[in-house]
């Protein structure tokens, strides 16, 4: 039986009862029944029997207090009859003060123990603050602008705001509040954020009533109306915003036109109605990502976004979920249900507008009522959301007075904190919320789903779909086959460590970065759409090798055949090689154009270790002078006015046997190029393999001996050391200075520089010491061929380079002695390419830009 109203004790002297449950937490509701959810009754007779604020009697709702002085007192938790609008259970209180309030919360025997999430952040502070003080002396803090809409996604955003406010040594937190948050019909729950201890810098009045669809249109434009004075005052380096909400994308949108950062979380994930699309649109216009599960990051990568953008952390509630369920719910029961309602023995309802079939989730909501009604057990009923249809699904609820009727409390908020321990503990959830389908499978509560808002979205054992719920007998039988089971607890979105993550995360976005986003495009298959234009003319690339000698560019074609090639010698200086460089492309491209060749882009194959993302030469080989560090997209880009891609020369060698070569149509394939030095590109599922840090395919450095000659690297035993052309250059001209070199029929001239050439030569005319020599570079190379075997498994090998045919036997041999049964199948073949590096060049150019959609 529910306790009588507040009037009916005022009456009969009675001292306290217990408070009830309003959208804004716990207070009398003065006068009436004491209903719960109902605040509005009794208000003239309470200022009658002198209950107004400041008279001491009770607490009437903070949006009808009459003067902004009382209003301010209330907030700053002060004056006669001014209560905290929430209990002190639901409030951050910092340690050492004590949570002001009008006593109803006590009246309930609650009290506020901090979670341990709180706590961690607390100690966390402490521990770091001296080392985090000096080692930021010279950084200034991060300016966070946190921006919550409604009441779900504050949940959300709540525990990276104490994350971000515990760390102030690092972070400078801004607080907007917009949306739904302001409004009275939905609770005023931007008074739960000013009982959270958070400072508002600003409140945006965005939403326009209506509840239709011209009216959610009208509030995003009168949001982006008015947020661009706001983020011009507040100048933040990083917005963070939440979900798939029209207020978000709003949010994003303005902030993205202004420059500002954008971290977006909860990205990627999958779902019904207009919020799919409006996640993804924030997707595009966020320049950093935290999503919460694994497919939703592989969703983010599918949608070209940066790998290195994205962090998997997790859901930010879980951290303080996960530690809810162990705490006094009995009492929240009975405030929000009533005393004689057990756990497990009640009914959560949760129920939103599709806003893209609005008729039919009426429809739906309401046959959910009708089987609630028969099914006949206590049902927390909240209210819907803001969206297009929320007016409609309301009069559905009052046609059929649910709240009026006894087995139901219809409330317009639950705070989080209560609201996590009520789905814990319930019978069963039923509606279409993402609560239901994301946190409560973290207590293994029985779940209905209804309908196809929540389409798409990763579940637990503990969700029952009901998607077409269509008629009552349907819902009906789900809540039979439902209530009162408990289900194993899933972790699907988050283990309670996501905000830790994210302020590492945040901790490391560099504000020197270009702002501009980067798409990361994969390979797109060839279009056999054809127009005039390329009937008319051979497309074709540019495609540049800068060798340690040589500096060589060529016009390809799409088929490989290289149509027109130019040859310096490389330049010593960067400046003179960048200048040469330049003026070789601008003459090819001139030229193209009486050859009758249409230039798609500039393909540029290097030394060294390559950034191909950003154009840029990280660190060159010793052959290559000057040449660290180097951006070669910049001044080629701006001089040609075409794209320019660069990448190391042996994966171009891997890319060039992968479109012209032996390596077409080969789904895993290894090519090695034995020249001067020895490289070489690993190609894994028909793509190029990089590495993390752009290392990957060093092929030169396996070492296949402990204690073999030094290489260039620095390091002993590399094949590189033994088969490339310098070392075989270094053992001729041993035996050459031993006059164990020359033998009948071979001469080298005074002023000739002893080369590999000649220890070839050497040991075609029968040198048995030059014969040796080889080898042994060939015995290397195919211990480095064995081990690649043992690793990534190809089917196939090519050899490339000047060297690759006089290793191809002895390879082949070593292959058979040391390499497991499994790997000896692999095919060896030498390259057919006469100049893969210049191919392969062409290759970036030709795979990316060919695609046209007609």
């Amino acid at each position: 039986m529910l306790p009588p109203g507040p009037g009916r004790l005022l009456r009969t002297g009675l001292a306290r009862a217990p408070p009830q449950p309003t959208p804004l937490g716990y207070c009398w509701a003065l006068g009436g029944g004491g209903r719960p959810g109902v605040t509005s009754r009794g208000r003239g007779r309470a200022r009658r029997e002198g209950c107004a604020p400041g008279g001491g009697g009770g607490c009437l709702r903070p949006s009808r207090w009459g003067s902004s002085g009382a209003r301010r007192q209330v907030r700053r938790g002060r004056g006669l009859g001014a209560p905290h609008p929430y209990p002190a259970e639901t409030r951050y209180t910092p340690p050492g003060t004590a949570a002001h309030g009008c006593g109803c919360a006590r009246a309930a025997g609650l009290s506020h123990r901090p979670s341990p999430w709180e706590l961690y952040f607390k100690n966390l502070s402490k521990q770091k603050q001296k080392q985090a003080m000096e080692k930021n002396r010279n950084n200034r803090k991060l300016r966070v602008c946190v921006a919550t809409c409604n009441r779900a996604d504050y949940s959300k955003l709540a525990p990276i705001m104490f994350g971000i406010k515990a760390e102030s040594e690092f972070f400078e937190l801004e607080v907007v509040v917009l949306g739904s948050h302001l409004i009275d019909d939905y609770g005023n729950t931007y008074r739960m954020i000013e009982q959270d201890d958070f400072d508002i810098h600003t409140r945006l009045h965005t939403i326009v009533r209506g509840e239709d669809e011209a009216a959610m249109v009208e509030s995003v434009g009168l949001a982006l109306v008015k947020l661009p004075d706001v983020l011009n005052r507040l100048k933040p380096d990083i917005m963070i915003v939440h979900g798939d909400r029209f207020d978000a994308l709003a949010l994003a949108t303005s902030a993205a036109l202004m420059n500002i950062r954008i971290l977006h979380i909860e990205g990627g994930e999958v779902s019904g109605t207009i919020d799919d699309s409006i996640r993804h649109a924030i997707t595009k216009l966020a320049h950093y990502h935290v999503c919460c599960t694994r497919s939703a990051e592989q969703h983010l990568i599918s949608m070209c976004e940066d790998h290195d953008r994205i962090l998997l952390a997790g859901c930010p509630s879980y951290d303080k979920l996960l530690s809810a369920k162990n705490k006094d719910y009995i009492g929240v029961i009975r405030i929000w249900l009533g005393e004689d309602v057990k756990p497990r023995d009640y009914i959560v309802a949760l129920q939103h507008p599709v806003t893209t079939d609005i008729k039919h989730s009426i429809k739906m909501f309401e046959l959910t009522l009708d089987a609630l009604i028969s099914f006949n057990k206590r049902t927390l009923v909240l209210f819907p959301n803001i969206d297009a249809g929320s007016k409609e699904m309301v009069r559905v609820m009052r046609k059929k007075g649910i709240e009026h009727h006894p087995n139901f409390r219809a409330v317009k908020h639950v705070p989080f904190d209560q609201f996590i321990l009520l789905v814990a503990h319930a019978g069963c959830m039923i509606g279409n919320s993402s609560c239901g389908v994301r946190e409560v499978g973290a207590f293994g509560t029985p779940v209905i789903n209804l309908g196809t808002r929540q389409t798409g979205r990763e579940t637990g054992e503990n969700v029952l779909h009901v998607r077409d719920a269509d008629t009552q007998d349907k819902i009906l039988q789900a809540l039979h086959l439902q209530f009162g089971k408990q289900y194993p607890c899933s972790k699907i979105y988050g283990d309670g460590n996501a905000v830790p993550r994210i302020l590492k995360f945040l901790k490391s976005i560099d504000l020197k970065e270009p702002l501009q986003k980067k798409f990361c495009f994969p390979p797109v298959k060839e279009s056999i759409s054809q127009d005039i234009d390329h009937i008319m003319e051979t497309q074709s690339a540019l495609a540049v090798d800068l060798g340690g000698t040589n500096l060589r560019v060529a016009i390809v074609s799409m088929k490989g055949e290289i149509v027109k090639k130019i040859t310096q010698l490389n330049p010593k200086t960067f400046e003179d090689r960048i200048e040469l460089i330049v003026k070789m492309c601008v003459e090819a491209a001139s030229e193209a154009v009486n050859l009758n060749c249409r230039i798609l882009g500039v393909g540029i194959s290097t030394g060294g270790r390559v950034n191909p993302r950003e154009g840029i030469v990280l660190h060159s080989t010793k052959l290559i002078q000057e040449w660290s560090s180097v951006d070669l997209r910049t001044p080629i880009s701006d001089s040609l006015h075409l794209p320019v891609w660069v990448d190391n020369d042996g994966n171009c060698a891997a890319l060039a046997e992968r479109k012209f070569g032996h390596g077409k149509g080969v789904e895993n394939f290894v090519t090695l190029v034995t020249g001067t030095g020895i490289g070489g590109g690993i190609i894994h599922q028909h793509e190029l393999i990089h590495g993390s840090s752009f290392c990957a395919a060093e092929l030169g450095h396996i070492v296949v001996s402990l204690d073999g000659p030094e290489c260039l690297c620095g390091g002993r035993g590399c094949i590189e050391a033994y088969a490339s052309g310098i070392a075989l250059q270094r053992e001729a001209k041993k035996l050459h200075d031993e006059d164990l070199l020359l033998v009948e029929g071979m001469s080298v001239k005074k002023e000739e520089v002893v080369s590999a050439v000649h220890l070839i030569q050497a040991a075609k005319l029968g040198n048995t010491k030059a014969d040796n020599i080889l080898r042994t570079a060939g015995t290397a190379l195919g211990l480095g061929v064995v081990n690649i075997l043992h690793t990534m498994n190809p089917s196939l090998v090519i050899l490339s380079g000047v060297l690759a045919s006089h290793y191809i036997n002895t390879v082949k041999d070593v292959i058979c002695r040391q390499a497991l049964p499994s790997a000896q199948a692999v095919d060896v073949v030498v390259s057919n390419l006469a100049d893969p590096a210049l191919l392969g060049a062409a290759s970036l150019v030709l795979d990316y830009t060919t695609r046209r959609i007609y």
